[in-house]
């Protein structure tokens, strides 16, 4: 049999698929509840995002229901549903943390480097995406447009090659996670934030951009937690009555 090469397995699909196997072995039957959140991550050791991106993966791929309010029921999986991990790739707190370092450098090397060009070219995607405010869809790919050009303002055109892998990355987990929890305000904080990275790449300020660079994911982040926070709140709350009694297996795995 020859040797293939052997692929490191994200700490949320290791999750999810414990969980998975404990649904299909009948520990956790079709219509019963899951442990809350808060349980799952004590349990399994981990934190309560990496047990939120599993879930979001066990929901994508038909396991699960999140009842707001309520719990996460294990359903029926549809035929010929997607395993767990299908979804593939980072969770999205792991990307978002990777994204604040590349990025806040880049926009450090980008206030050194930029031309006037690049610096009106910034504040002009600030500018489409105050227009296009309430149109997600053109927001979103306005936001990707600006962290590109912020990278080839940096004059080194395999960091724009970087970045554009990094927001290829934003599909799955991430779509699901930003269904849940992004706002209009944090599209309209997203707004400023980007004025203030243009701001200081066009003052050739490298210290200001790499600090408004990374509050900008920063604040990304604190939202998407708040988010995990307050659901994992809402199951907690729900009846006890509603609780299963078989405990989650302890996995060796940390967040």
């Amino acid at each position: 049999m020859p040797i293939t090469a052997v692929e490191p397995k994200r700490l949320y699909r290791q999750i999810a698929d414990q969980l998975a196997q404990l649904i299909a072995s009948g520990e956790f039957a079709a219509g019963s509840r899951l442990p809350a959140e808060r349980e799952l991550a004590a349990s399994l050791g981990v934190s309560r995002a990496s047990v939120r991106e599993a879930i979001i993966s066990l929901e994508m791929n038909g396991l699960v229901e999140v009842r707001v309010g309520t719990g996460i029921f294990v359903t029926r999986p549809p035929e010929g549903a997607v395993r767990p991990g299908g979804d593939g790739g980072p969770g999205p707190f792991e990307l978002l943390a990777a994204r604040r370092m590349i990025e806040g450098e880049i926009a450090a090397l980008a206030a050194k480097a930029a031309s006037p060009a690049d610096a009106g070219a910034l504040r002009e995607s600030v500018v489409r995406m105050e227009a296009m405010l309430d149109d997600f869809q053109v927001r979103e790919a306005e936001d990707r447009d600006f962290h590109l050009l912020v990278a080839r303002a940096s004059g080194n055109s395999s960091l724009e090659l970087v970045v554009e892998g990094l927001w290829n990355q934003r599909a799955g987990l991430w779509g699901r996670l930003q269904q849940h929890f992004h706002t209009r305000e944090l599209a309209v904080q997203t707004i400023r934030d980007h004025a203030a990275i243009a701001k200081a790449i066009a003052a050739h300020d490298p210290e200001a951009a790499r600090a408004a660079m990374h509050r900008h994911l920063s604040r990304v982040v604190r939202v998407f937690q708040r988010g995990v926070d307050a659901e994992a709140g809402h199951a907690a709350a729900a009846p006890a009555s509603a609780r299963p009694e078989r405990p989650v297996r302890q996995a060796k795995a940390r967040a």
